[in-house]
């Protein structure tokens, strides 16, 4: 029995990895013999007029960048569609595109937006998807949120009190909407919906985690070493923060996913979305969206907003304190999705990922999390 559970989870990594390349691999051999769109290039009109399922007449690109996808944002003209709109394919490199599909990133946004996103609010508007299960390659067509009506932050520019009340309720509402309908096991509509701690890519974080921080000492004076233990026991600590009651997470509701519209909050790249324990997504994002002195200041003033959210979107009444307590808990997440943000680089700008991941610490630090991981493993 022990050996077969000390197999079982190699294995499905394995299988994991496997899949993944077999849809890079398939996807370079079939090159333009399948006819899906491969790049921003081939959303043409007539593509488009597809994919909207309206009549597209023409179409320019405005702007486009890179990260774990190809962004772009598009100019239209024809028949009901708007003026402009964004759009989302896999990433241009083969590195990238093997980090995208052992995510399932693509396959979990798409997702989103067909089967979540018609429930809640806070989140941009759909326009049309596609996903092809053969290669993996993917195509988003979504709302182009105007700069004029939006702000956009980043952990160089903090959360206020205000703006950190306005996403925990946000998350609420989202956490509610789905509260009590997640399969025990896998199956129904939502089975395809996992926790962290059950990925099988799972087993590779703590050698990330002890690359990255190797690499973040040599360049930076973040105290880093504050995350020994984590990276240390990363599965078992990870389990422990995912342990029942569940609901639908973002996943990676960190600064750089939200905007504020008219100052109502909204999420972007629903590609991370995990189920899991409310407390793991509010430490991370409080955390990684406030300074540490502001979150220290408000933090147990805004998890009671939070709990007052909740209930009235139809969710539960959670204890005060159990929630303060694996909050605390929690706070690991914060460290550990920085650290690798930060060691593995190119994800973001590189101070920004630093400031991330100098809040993360600091939390692991005024928090106690590490001893309270130690306690209870």
């Amino acid at each position: 029995m022990t050996t077969t559970l000390r197999i079982s989870p190699a294995a499905g990594l394995a299988a994991h990895l496997g899949r993944g390349l077999q849809r890079v691999a398939t996807d370079a051999a079939l090159r333009r013999m399948r006819a899906f769109p491969r790049s921003v290039a081939d959303l043409d009109a007539p593509a488009l007029s597809r994919l909207m399922n309206r009549t597209v007449t023409s179409v320019s690109v405005v702007g486009a960048d890179a990260g774990t996808s190809s962004r772009a944002r598009l100019a239209l003209t024809g028949d009901g569609v708007p003026p402009t709109v964004f759009v989302k394919l896999p990433a241009r490199t083969v590195a990238t595109r093997l980090m995208g599909e052992l995510g399932r990133l693509g396959d979990t946004e798409v997702r989103f937006y067909r089967q979540l996103r018609p429930e809640l609010s806070g989140a941009p508007m759909p326009y049309g998807s596609a996903f092809d299960r053969l290669t993996g390659r993917y195509v988003l067509v979504l709302e182009d949120l105007p700069v004029a009506e939006c702000r956009f932050p980043d952990t160089l520019h903090p959360l206020t009190r205000d703006e950190a009340a306005s996403v925990v309720e946000l998350l609420a509402r989202l956490h509610a909407t789905f509260w009590g309908r997640l399969p025990s096991s896998g199956g129904g509509p939502l089975g395809w919906v996992y926790s962290a701690s059950a990925d099988h890519t799972s087993m590779l974080t703590g050698r990330l985690l002890t690359a990255s921080a190797r690499r973040v000492a040599e360049r930076t004076d973040i105290a880093v070493h504050q995350g020994g233990y984590i990276d240390a026991n990363y599965r078992a600590a990870a389990q422990l923060i995912d342990e029942p009651p569940h609901t639908i997470m973002h996943g990676d509701a960190h600064p750089g996913n939200l905007y504020f519209r008219n100052g109502a909050a909204g999420l972007l790249d629903w590609q991370a979305i995990r189920r899991g324990h409310p407390s793991r997504e509010l430490a991370y994002t409080l955390v990684t969206g406030m300074t540490p002195a502001a979150r220290q200041e408000s933090q147990r003033e805004l998890l009671d907003t939070y709990r007052r959210a909740l209930v009235a979107a139809g969710g539960p009444d959670l204890d005060r304190e159990q929630l303060w307590h694996r909050y605390r808990q929690a706070a690991l997440y914060a460290y550990v999705a920085a650290l690798i943000t930060a060691g593995l680089g190119g994800m973001q700008d590189e101070n920004i990922a630093y400031e991330g991941l100098r809040r993360g610490v600091a939390a692991l630090k005024d928090l106690d999390t590490v001893a309270l991981l130690k306690k209870s493993l």
